[in-house]
């Protein structure tokens, strides 16, 4: 039996040919990264590859790390292995990675979604033979609702929050999640705030992408400015000292757990809206579709339940263990912490 082109080690996703790694979770000497999540991008690697519009987000995460950047699609080659990246619609600069070796493909996702957001560049279907998919929603009970609906319902609830004169806290991951809410937040409701992690993170992506103005709480930021405003916060900031300074306060989480009965309970939100960064059910399946790949491997979420539906389906799926998380890791909680007002 050959050894296939790539492989699940220790380390990381191991392409042997070229002795490189994709999203390794150890340091490794050359690393091709998908996206700036902290479960996908780590410190540590001696040489960094990765989308130019990733290459800002992992500078400001990690620090000064040996990086290059590559525009979508172009090709280049290491120890004669072909690689490539193209839109993976999950977050600004998210990139699939192609591999070529010897008349094979494969594709590795990272992170990604279908819908067009109008904040990332969009899902790019691309054909392999070997497809390594994310399952976090691989349950068929996820099922999302288009995005103008629930940013329509999200404006609705501001409105609603400033009528009864109070301040509306939305938490977002500072990274990708809430940018997206600010480009469909409506400016003309009120101002928006945001916290440190936030705010820093934006300012990093302002010259990548068009987003409205914010402004930044600061302790000399006073509740009555909050009032009737939207505050755009991490999780991690929910039940610290910081968020006091918001009362009275309304708060909601926009996330893909928000569809699961009892998430918002067990979260002590006041409102959730189902939106993710991440496939639902039927945006992996058609994204497998689009691929006409024959072997599919499913990584990081509902891996055994979604396989063995491939599986009944007539593909030659399999599960393999990673160290991502999805929607899970996106949250950089001691960053976040440092960078609490």
């Amino acid at each position: 039996m050959k050894n296939p082109l790539l492989k699940f080690t220790d380390q990381g996703i191991y392409c042997e040919p070229a002795k490189v790694f994709l999203d390794p979770w150890k340091p490794v000497d050359k690393a091709i990264i998908t996206h700036g999540h902290a479960d996908h991008s780590r410190w540590g690697h001696q040489k960094y590859i990765t989308h130019h519009n990733n290459v800002p987000i992992v500078k400001h995460r990690l620090g000064a790390v040996n990086i290059s950047g590559r525009d979508w699609g172009k090709s280049f080659t290491i120890n004669g292995v072909k690689f490539s990246l193209h839109p993976a619609g999950h977050i600004v600069g998210s990139s699939q990675i192609r591999v070529e070796h010897k008349g094979e493909v494969w594709v590795f996702t990272g992170d990604y979604k279908i819908e067009d957001d109008g904040l990332a560049t969009p899902f790019e279907p691309i054909r392999c033979n070997t497809f390594i998919t994310e399952c976090t929603f691989g349950l068929p009970a996820f099922q999302w609702r288009p995005q103008q609906e629930v940013v329509s319902d999200i404006n609705q609830w501001w409105v609603n929050n400033k009528a009864n004169g109070h301040t509306s806290v939305l938490f977002g991951y500072s990274l990708g999640k809430a940018q997206r809410l600010l480009k469909h937040l409506d400016p003309s409701i009120g101002k928006i705030y945001t916290h440190g992690a936030v705010e820093n993170m934006t300012e990093v992506l302002r010259p990548i992408v068009d987003l409205p103005s914010t402004e930044l709480i600061t302790k000399d930021t006073k509740k009555e400015d909050l009032l009737g405003n939207m505050v755009i916060a991490p999780p991690s900031s929910h039940g610290s000292t910081w968020i006091r300074k918001m009362v009275p306060y309304v708060t909601g989480s926009a996330s893909g757990w928000m569809a699961f009965r009892g998430a918002r309970r067990r979260r002590a939100i006041d409102k959730g809206f189902v939106l993710s960064d991440h496939c639902d059910w039927d945006g992996l399946l058609q994204a497998i579709k689009s691929t006409g790949a024959e072997k599919i491997i499913c990584t990081h979420g509902y891996t055994e339940i979604f396989s063995k539906y491939l599986r009944e389906i007539g593909y030659d799926a399999r599960t393999e263990n990673t160290q991502y998380e999805g929607e899970l890791a996106e949250i950089d909680i001691e960053k976040e912490k440092k960078e609490t007002e």
